[in-house]
């Protein structure tokens, strides 16, 4: 019984790990956090820019109607991803101005995901490259 027992339990324990391995990335690729069927822009300033995997994030202050600086977060693809489509970890700098069009937050958080920007100097910037 024991030989037979052992590989049946080996096998539930490789489809076990096959089925959690599967339900993260499934997770991690997921854009439920977004509004896909929304689009918003704003245009601000540079702060800070997480050259990060799995994901580099963006973060830009936008001014209100009041004038005070609010933060934005914008998730994009990954540095690999991005630097086989132009982008360098220097492509967007602290300062510079850009207006930004995302898939917004779900939750009505500030930021989103990111879609395309447009410089001051006119560069657009994509998901799937620089123009």
């Amino acid at each position: 019984m024991k030989s037979t027992t052992k590989p049946i339990v080996s096998g539930i324990v490789a489809v076990t790990f096959v089925l959690l391995v599967a339900t993260s990335a499934i997770a991690h690729h997921s854009f439920i956090a977004f509004n896909m069927n929304d689009q918003k822009t704003v245009t601000g300033t540079v702060k800070e820019v997480e050259w990060t995997n799995p994901h580099i994030w963006i973060w830009i202050d936008v001014p209100n109607e009041k004038g005070v600086a609010e933060l934005y977060g914008f998730e994009g693809m990954s540095p690999n991803f991005l630097e086989r489509r132009n982008w360098t970890r220097t492509t967007l700098k602290a300062g510079e101005k850009i207006t930004i069009t995302f898939r917004p937050l779900r939750d009505g958080k500030n930021g989103g995901m990111f879609m395309n920007g447009r410089m001051t100097n006119g560069t657009v910037l994509t998901m799937g490259g620089s123009q």
